[in-house]
C-alpha cells in the first residue's frame, strides 16, 4: 500500500496590480492538476498562495487612481480569486503578502540574517527620477542589458539572457513612468550577502530542479555571487526595516516569505502548527514557477530558507511562457486574454483540457493555437470521450438504465485500461500531463473501435442482454477514463459521478466495476466549442479605447463645431503655463508635421513634439521664447515622448503662429 505524503505546494504570487491572463493560468491550471491527484491518491495535499502586493507599482497605480494602496490590493484580491475559483483552481488558501504574519516572519528572517553577519550597509548610487522626483525601482527602469545588448530590459534582470544586474547598469536607461534620462544620486541601502551560501547552492541546485534549470544555475555559481541589495528608498508601499528610516524591505523579500505566512494563517485557522510543514522533516515542499523568476526562486529563496531554520523545497518546477497563434500575446491582435474575457464566453473546462494536453515536465514555452483548440477539443474531449457516454448511455435507456455483467472482449477492454491505471499515475506525478492525455486519447479510440466492432445499435433490437453487456463494457471503459481525467476536469468528472450513480471518485475507484448497476438517464456534459465563440474572445481582448474615452472624444467634437466650451475657474488654475526658451530644433525622420524640441525651463530642460514643421524651419527657431503648459502628463508618441505643450495660434486656412512672450520675459517665468 502507498505511503501517505504530507505535501505543500505554492504558485508564484500573482502581483496585485493587474488581471489574471491566459498566460498566468499555465502555472496555476498546472499546480492545480498536480494538487487535485495527489488528493485523489489519499495524500494530504495543501496548495498555499496569495497575491503579491508591495512595491512601486502598486503604490504608483494606487495614486493614479485616486485610492490607497490598501484598496487597490483588496480589490484585485477579489478579482484575482473570482478568477481562478471560477476556472476550478481550489487552493487551501489564497491570502496576501501585506498581513501580519508575513511581516512578522519577513522581520524574523531578517534579523537571522543581521544575527548571523549576512548583512551589509553601504552607500550606492542609485538611478533617480528628477521629473518624478523619486528613486527608480528595477521595474520602473528600462534600457539595454550591459550582459548581451538586447534593448528594452528592466533593471533587475533580462529577459533575453537572464543575467542579473543593478539598474544603474543598464545601457541607455530611462525611466518607464516619463521616459526621461535619470540621473544618479548616492543613498544608504542594505545588502544580503548571498556568497556566503553559495558552497551550500552548488550542492543544493543538482538535486531540486530539473537537469535543465540546474545547468543553467551551475553557470551562476562558477563565479562569486553578487550581494542582493534588499532595500527600497521612500515613497515605497511594503515593509519598513526594522530600525531604519526610509528604508524598506524590497518586495522579493517579502514576496517568498508569502507562502509561509499563508501557510501560517491556514494553519491557525485549522489549528494547525505552520512548523509541521515548514520546518519538520516529513513534509514535501514543491514550487511551481515560471522560467523568468528562477534566480530569485532557486539562489535568494534557498539561502534565506536555509539561514532561518526552514525547509527548502523538495523540488522547483519551472514552466515555459504562453504563446498564441505562434507569437507572443498581443493586444492589437486580441490574443492577450484576460481570464475574465474568456470566462464570458466559453467554459473552462476546454482550456483546462487543452493545456493538460500541451504541458509537460519542461521549460519549453506552451503555444494556444486557436484552431488547434477547437479541433482537439472537439474532436477528442467531445467526439471520442464524452460519445462513449452519449451513445451508450442512451442506448441502454432503451433497454432498462441498468448494467449487465462483463464478458469476453469487453470485460478484456475494460482490464486494458484499468492496466493503464498505473503508467498515468506515473505521468500525472511527473507533471507529464500531455503524455498522461495521450494515453487517455489513445484508451478512448480502443473504446470507441470496440463500440464500431460490436455495433450494439444492431444487437439490441435481436439480443437485449448481448447489447446490454456490450454497454456495460462501453460504460465502464468511459467511467475509468473520466476518472483518469478527474485532476484536470474535476466537475466534468463530478457529472460522471452524478450520472453513474457513483460516490465522488478517488484513484481507487479504477479498481471498481459497474455490474448491475443502475445508472441514470444522459445528460449533456460538455458541447463542441463554436467557432463564434472563439471570435468573440479575440474581439473583446482587442484594444479599444473604453466607452469614457469614446465619449469624451465625441464631446471635444461636438464643442469643436459648435462653439467654444465654458470651463470653471478652477479647471483653468490648474494649468501651469510658463515661458520657455528653444535650444534647439530638428527634423523627425518619417514625420510629416512634426518638428522635436528641446526647450529650457530655466531650471530643467525638456522635449517636446510639435506639429509646427510646414510653418517654421528648425534652424528659425533655436532660442526663440514660447509658452508652453508645463504640468501637462508626459505622453508617449511613436517618435518618443513629449513633456509638454507648445502655445499657438490656428487660423482657418490652416495656418500656425507660435505665442511668444514680450521681450524681457526669462524661460521658467510663470504665465499669469
Amino acid at each position: 500500500m502507498e505511503r501517505k505524503r504530507k505535501i505543500l505546494v505554492t504558485s508564484a504570487l500573482p502581483y496585485a496590480n493587474g488581471d489574471i491572463h491566459l498566460g498566468h493560468l499555465v502555472e496555476y491550471l498546472q499546480t492545480d492538476f498536480w494538487v487535485r491527484f495527489q488528493k485523489m491518491r489519499g495524500h494530504e495535499c495543501r496548495y498555499m498562495c496569495a497575491d503579491d502586493t508591495h512595491g512601486t507599482p502598486v503604490m504608483i497605480s494606487a495614486r493614479n487612481q485616486g485610492i490607497t494602496p490598501e484598496e487597490l490590493i483588496d480589490r484585485f484580491h477579489k478579482r484575482h480569486l473570482t478568477d481562478f475559483t471560477d476556472f476550478k483552481i481550489r487552493f487551501d488558501n489564497y491570502y496576501t503578502t501585506n498581513s501580519p504574519e508575513n511581516r512578522e516572519l519577513s522581520e524574523a528572517i531578517y534579523e537571522k540574517m543581521v544575527e548571523r553577519g549576512h548583512i551589509e550597509e553601504r552607500a550606492i548610487h542609485q538611478l533617480y527620477c528628477n521629473h518624478d522626483r523619486m528613486f527608480l525601482p528595477d521595474r520602473f527602469v528600462k534600457g539595454t542589458c550591459p550582459s548581451c545588448g538586447s534593448p528594452d530590459q528592466y533593471g533587475d534582470s533580462c529577459d533575453s539572457c537572464s543575467a542579473t544586474y543593478n539598474p544603474s547598469e543598464l545601457k541607455e536607461p530611462r525611466c518607464v513612468i516619463c521616459g526621461n534620462t535619470p540621473v544618479e544620486r548616492e543613498s544608504m541601502h542594505v545588502f544580503f550577502k548571498l556568497n556566503d551560501f553559495r558552497p551550500f547552492l552548488k550542492e543544493w541546485v543538482s538535486g531540486h530542479t530539473s537537469k535543465e534549470i540546474a545547468n543553467k544555475l551551475d553557470e551562476w555559481l562558477k563565479e562569486d555571487l553578487r550581494d542582493w541589495d534588499i532595500s527600497r528608498d521612500a515613497p515605497y508601499f511594503g515593509f519598513q526595516i526594522p530600525g531604519m528610516k526610509d528604508k524598506y524591505f524590497y518586495v522579493w523579500l517579502d514576496a517568498p516569505v508569502g507562502y509561509i505566512s499563508s501557510t501560517k494563517n491556514w494553519c491557525d485557522r485549522n489549528g494547525r502548527d505552520y512548523r509541521e510543514f515548514w520546518q519538520e522533516g516529513n513534509a514535501e515542499l514543491y514550487h511551481f514557477i515560471g522560467k523568468d523568476i528562477v534566480y530569485f526562486h532557486t539562489l535568494f529563496w534557498p539561502a534565506m530558507l536555509s539561514l532561518a531554520g526552514y525547509k527548502t523545497p523538495d523540488q522547483v518546477f519551472v514552466h515555459g511562457f504562453l504563446t498564441v497563434n505562434g507569437e507572443k500575446m498581443s493586444k492589437s491582435k486580441g490574443t492577450f486574454i484576460k481570464a475574465r474575457t474568456y470566462l464570458d464566453h466559453l467554459d473552462p473546462i476546454y482550456l483546462r483540457y487543452y493545456y493538460a494536453c500541451k504541458l509537460g515536465s519542461s521549460v519549453e514555452d506552451v503555444d494556444l493555437s486557436m484552431e488547434d483548440f477547437v479541433n482537439r477539443v472537439n474532436a477528442e474531449l467531445i467526439g471520442k470521450i464524452t460519445n462513449l457516454a452519449s451513445r451508450s448511455i442512451q442506448m441502454l435507456a432503451k433497454i432498462g438504465l441498468t448494467t449487465g455483467e462483463l464478458s469476453g472482449d469487453g470485460r478484456a477492454l475494460v482490464k486494458r485500461i484499468r492496466e493503464r491505471a498505473g503508467k498515468i499515475a506515473e505521468l500525472y506525478e511527473g507533471r507529464n500531463f500531455n503524455r498522461a492525455m495521450m494515453e487517455i486519447r489513445a484508451l478512448s479510440e480502443e473504446a470507441n473501435k470496440y463500440v464500431d466492432d460490436n455495433e450494439p445499435w444492431k444487437v439490441i433490437g435481436q439480443d437485449r442482454e448481448k447489447a446490454r453487456g456490450i454497454l456495460t463494457a462501453v460504460i465502464n471503459a468511459f467511467r475509468l477514463l473520466a476518472i483518469y481525467l478527474k485532476p484536470v476536469l474535476p466537475v466534468y468528472a463530478e457529472k460522471v459521478e452524478e450520472l453513474l450513480n457513483e460516490t465522488p471518485f478517488t484513484w481507487e475507484s479504477a479498481q471498481g466495476v459497474l455490474e448491475h448497476h443502475e445508472v441514470r438517464p444522459y445528460t449533456h456534459l460538455a458541447q463542441r466549442i463554436p467557432k463564434e465563440a472563439i471570435d468573440a474572445i479575440i474581439k473583446s481582448s482587442m484594444e479599444t479605447e473604453t466607452p469614457a474615452k469614446e465619449k469624451q472624444k465625441e464631446k471635444q467634437m461636438e464643442e469643436q463645431t459648435s462653439g467654444v466650451a465654458e470651463i470653471e475657474y478652477d479647471d483653468f488654475a490648474k494649468v501651469d503655463l510658463r515661458v520657455a526658451r528653444i535650444i534647439a530644433a530638428e527634423d523627425i525622420e518619417g514625420a510629416d508635421k512634426l518638428l522635436k524640441l528641446r526647450i529650457s525651463l530655466g531650471t530643467e530642460e525638456r522635449t517636446i513634439f510639435a506639429g509646427i514643421k510646414k510653418q517654421y524651419k528648425p534652424e528659425e527657431l533655436a532660442g526663440r521664447h514660447i509658452i508652453v503648459v508645463a504640468n501637462l502628463k508626459p505622453r508617449k508618441m511613436k517618435f518618443g515622448v513629449s513633456e509638454g505643450m507648445l502655445l499657438a495660434a490656428t487660423t482657418g486656412d490652416g495656418g500656425v503662429f507660435l505665442l511668444g512672450p514680450d521681450s524681457g520675459a526669462q524661460a521658467g517665468n510663470k504665465v499669469s
